[in-house]
């Protein structure tokens, strides 16, 4: 057993009997599980949790049924099309946007379940784990722990450590990952690849940059929500940031974040898969300086997430709105735009700010909505190098 990774692993099957009992006996746990599940009584909750043998089973018993109710009650349905991939049995590495916290890469796994397909271990910021309870349950959900908040040396250490793991998890363990494309949220929606990102990915494996990130067998994953609930945080996030040079989230942010996107309505859900990037990537320069090839690598995963967007009405309106033109406008009714611009106002109307910009908050929530659009045209007008 590879000890090196125990501080940030998913917990292995024979240790869930021992986390269960925790769990079971964290009031703070209880009192969430009851909140769930008001119609079951929690001794039976516990019971079904005991007679979970492993990772797969509890993600089956508990976090599928808890999802589907939240796709069921905030949105108008959650699609997945992976037909990119046939290969139903290897291990990917799904490199996606990031709009959502936790739901990115739980409904994902739902998804996954609904074909017949094993679930994702899943990258998650220790800035989330917030109580005892959260880290454990994440890690019995197939959740790796990624450390923030170290200094520069223990950083290298820690990303040196989660790549290994990454690799050992693709290669030798056979299961596939969800990562976002970046740290956090792209807040304006303008999604692009951190290079970071596939530095940490290139520092586990053998040979040189494109044959380590070729072993991970990455897959970009574009994922289109119609809504996006967090909306108007991330809105009031920007003019906090104006007004305040060192604004900095609290943890009650991040719950409310949490709590928001969970709760919140999110009209259509679409993940669209890419086909593994392992061909282009065969087909770069070995020989290229590292950051021509990272900026290389960023810019093609980019493109693939880009033109598998799925666009809904609101982002052609966001854009038609912000250049005060109808260059769109064959794609929405009068009546989607005058649906789509009173969301928007809903939306302002919750920002709580003793000295709130409205113009500047309305173009941020607009950018929001169209910038997939721009980077979408681009990359459908782009022809790959």
């Amino acid at each position: 057993m590879n000890m090196e990774f125990d501080e940030i692993r998913p917990y292995h099957d024979e240790e869930l009997p021992q986390i269960f009992e925790e769990l079971i006996a964290d009031p703070a746990f209880r009192q969430v599980a009851t909140a769930v599940f008001p119609e079951v009584p929690f001794e039976a909750l516990a019971q079904k949790m005991r007679s979970c043998k492993t990772k797969l089973e509890f993600q089956k018993a508990f976090c599928y049924v808890i999802l589907r109710k939240f796709a069921k009650d905030t949105t108008l349905g959650v699609t997945l099309d992976r037909t990119a991939l046939s290969d139903k049995e290897s291990a990917y590495t799904y490199i996606s946007n990031h709009r959502d916290i936790i739901l990115d890469s739980g409904f994902l796994s739902v998804e996954l379940i609904d074909q017949d397909i094993d679930t994702v271990e899943i990258a998650i910021g220790d800035n989330l784990l917030i109580y005892p309870w959260i880290k454990k349950f994440v890690r019995v959900n197939k959740s790796f722990i990624v450390q923030r908040a170290l200094t520069m040396r223990q950083m290298l250490e820690s990303s040196a450590r989660m790549s290994r793991y990454m690799h050992h998890t693709i290669k030798d363990k056979n299961q596939s990952i969800w990562i976002a494309q970046r740290e956090g949220r792209a807040k304006d929606s303008n999604d692009r690849t951190q290079e970071s990102v596939l530095k940490m990915l290139a520092m586990g494996g053998e040979g040189d940059i494109i044959d380590r990130l070729t072993e991970m067998n990455i897959a970009p994953l574009a994922i289109s929500y119609e809504y996006d609930p967090c909306d108007y945080l991330k809105a009031q996030e920007f003019q906090l940031k104006r007004d305040i040079p060192d604004y900095k989230k609290t943890q009650a942010d991040d719950l409310k974040n949490m709590q928001t996107g969970l709760f919140g309505f999110k009209g259509y859900v679409h993940f669209q898969v890419s086909p593994c990037i392992n061909e282009e990537l065969a087909k770069l320069d070995h020989s290229l300086p590292k950051p021509e090839l990272f900026s290389q690598i960023s810019a093609l995963i980019d493109r693939k997430i880009h033109a598998n967007y799925r666009i809904y009405p609101g982002n052609y309106i966001a854009h038609d709105c912000l250049s005060g033109t109808k260059s769109f406008s064959t794609h929405y009714t009068a009546e989607e735009k005058q649906r789509f611009l009173k969301y928007i106002d809903q939306q302002l109307d919750r920002i709580e700010l003793a000295n709130k910009d409205v113009p500047f908050l309305r173009e941020k929530i607009l950018l929001m909505y169209a910038n997939p659009l721009t980077n979408y045209l681009v990359a459908k007008t782009e022809t790959p190098k």
